[in-house]
């Protein structure tokens, strides 16, 4: 089953050393972001809001049912399992690598510069490529939720346009600030859910909690790998953690805490609504829903039948909500990347320097929200989808090239510590990264070949959508070797101020 087909409803450890106390907020030091604003919540809140609960678990989840059937609850456990791995290497390289371009930094300090390099320009894309795509969503699902209640129809790329604006404002300010409105966005989400979770089970009891759902022979039967193209995508932006060290307060213990927390949040919460929601049906009768022209609104009706019209209409609203959040999210971290590759001289150096007000990126974030609405526009003039082609197209190659980095970012790992191990286990520093690495890669493939049950697209259109991808990291292998050949000195301090001894 082709889930862009039609409408839907979403968008897309060893111990540390003993630190010291959690240092106060301090003004940006010159060229560098300020430090000590974000604690271990306000990241959960970033990267969590970045996945978007609802959105996944409204529209992506019921595509992933119809795709691979029952066992749909049991592959968002084991893609947490794999990110987990992932993350144990992860967070054990950011105690000692901190750099608001975090993929580029991982795989220059483990990996060389030259790929560093590489990577560095794939991440610019790929988060630059999500944010205005998700912008989009949520005019769509704006425009269509003021039309069902009003009659009144508002341009998707109008209300796109103030998404745009209202989180480049929010971008600019203190970053404190985007954590408190995501916070306030993600609790409201996730309540919702729980209501409705709730009013299931009150219900229907443990009648809705089948136990096939986690039979491990489910996982052999045809659709299971296009179904964890789609699960694994749900996790996409909690790798963001590692973007805001430099903000964030006492490092050492918020980045690794947060990532852990939110990792282990989405894959139990995906898991357990994905399972309730189909107990809500029985488990055949849910995957025949959600291979029918009513999939998209398997999780509404639920919300409908078993607790009442105004939690369906809540959810419907909470959605906007929701797209809005994940503009927001994202557009940080693409703004971040944006900031680190200026601050090194591989993008104008311009984008570089700091708000001396807020410590935020300013002028990255201006670009950023300048492509933002660039896209928007670009969208509109053409008439284009907002959802089937401006979001899906847009975020399933910032999706690929995220789910290729991760891999990357895995060997990467494994390389910085193959030498010294810095007081790590082995499993943390080498098995896991490795096994993370080999599973990453192998989902790379699988999207690949799967392609389309992302985008909605075939043939040519597959085609061109894939060719940026290799088209940037070439660009970016042939910049490495420029600098290499013409400045060996900046080429060898690239990266190097954001390395700790440790």
């Amino acid at each position: 089953m082709n889930p862009s087909a039609q409408r839907t409803r979403p968008a897309p450890a060893a111990a540390a050393p003993a630190a010291a106390p959690a240092p106060a907020a301090s003004p940006a030091a010159p060229g560098r972001l300020a430090g000590g604003q974000i604690g271990t919540t306000d990241l959960v809140f970033f990267v969590v809001a970045a996945a978007a609960p609802l959105t996944v678990l409204a529209g992506i989840a019921p595509f992933a049912i119809g795709v691979g059937g029952a066992s749909a609850p049991a592959a968002y456990l084991i893609s947490g399992a794999l990110l987990v791995l992932f993350a144990a290497g992860f967070t054990a390289m950011s105690l000692y690598v901190r750099n608001a371009g975090a993929f580029y930094a991982y795989v220059a300090r483990g990996l060389g510069r030259t790929m560093g390099v590489i990577t560095a320009y794939v991440a610019v894309v790929c988060y630059n490529l999500i944010t205005p795509g998700v912008a989009a969503a949520f005019g769509y699902f704006a425009a269509e939720h003021i039309e069902q209640r009003t009659g009144a129809h508002v341009p998707w790329w109008l209300l796109s346009g103030v998404c745009v604006v209202v989180v480049g404002v929010l971008g600019w300010l203190k970053v404190t600030l985007s954590a408190k409105v995501l916070g306030v966005a993600l609790v409201l989400e996730v309540l919702s859910l729980l209501v409705m979770e709730g009013g299931v089970l009150s219900e229907r009891g443990t009648a809705a909690l089948d136990p096939v759902s986690f039979d491990p022979s489910l996982l052999t039967q045809g659709g299971v790998a296009g179904m964890f193209v789609l699960v694994i995508g749900a996790f996409t932006g909690f790798e963001a953690t590692a973007i805001y060290a430099e903000e964030a307060r006492d490092p050492r213990r918020t980045v690794p805490r947060a990532t852990f927390i939110a990792i282990g949040f989405l894959a139990v919460f995906y898991a357990l609504g994905t399972w309730i929601v189909m107990g809500a049906y029985g488990t055949d009768a849910a995957v025949a829903a959600a291979r029918a022209a009513d999939g998209p609104d398997l999780t509404f009706t639920a919300a409908e039948r078993f607790v009442g019209l105004w939690l369906s209409d809540s959810m419907h609203v909470l959605i906007v909500v929701s797209a809005f959040a994940s503009t927001l999210a994202f557009h940080n971290a693409a703004a971040r990347y944006l900031y680190a590759l200026g601050r090194e001289g591989l993008l104008p150096r311009r984008l570089g320097r700091i708000s001396r007000r807020s410590g935020s990126p300013g002028p990255a974030v201006l670009v950023q929200s300048g492509f933002n609405a660039l896209v928007i526009l670009l969208g509109a003039v053409l008439a284009a989808d907002p959802y089937l082609v401006v979001l899906l197209w847009s975020n399933s190659v910032g999706v690929l090239g995220i789910m290729a980095m991760q891999a990357l970012a895995a060997v990467a790992v494994w390389a910085f510590f193959r030498r010294d191990r810095r007081g790590m286990s082995a499993f943390r520093v080498v098995w896991a990264p490795l096994l993370a690495a080999a599973g990453l890669a192998l989902l790379t493939v699988l999207a690949v070949f799967n392609f389309s049950l992302l985008t909605g697209a075939s043939g040519l259109v597959n085609a061109l959508l894939l060719l940026p991808l290799p088209l940037v990291a070439l660009a970016g292998f042939l910049v490495a070797r420029r600098i290499r050949r013409t400045d060996p000195e900046r080429f060898a301090r690239l990266t190097e101020v954001d390395v700790e001894r440790g």
